[in-house]
């Protein structure tokens, strides 16, 4: 299995996401009602934390390592399975 790095804003955004799924889920299932419009500010507030998250986790990596080329041509190439 390949390795990939941790991306917090990602798992943010996800469990976000999942959240308003939930609540249409709920809905739909009959076990509360969730009016149309509700879904729409936790995806914002959720897309909003993830970018935020993403931002400051993208700063934190570029601050531990300041030999790190910003062209990425210091990286190795992907291997392609």
């Amino acid at each position: 299995m390949l390795r990939h790095e941790f991306q917090p804003g990602r798992l943010v955004a996800g469990v976000f996401l999942t959240l308003a799924g939930t609540m249409y889920a709920g809905d739909a299932g009959g076990m509360w009602e969730t009016p149309w419009f509700a879904v729409i500010p936790v995806v914002i507030v959720g897309l909003f934390l993830a970018g935020v998250v993403g931002m400051v986790s993208r700063g934190i990596r570029r601050r531990r390592a300041p030999t790190a080329r910003r062209d990425g041509a210091d990286r190795e190439p992907a291997a392609h399975v």
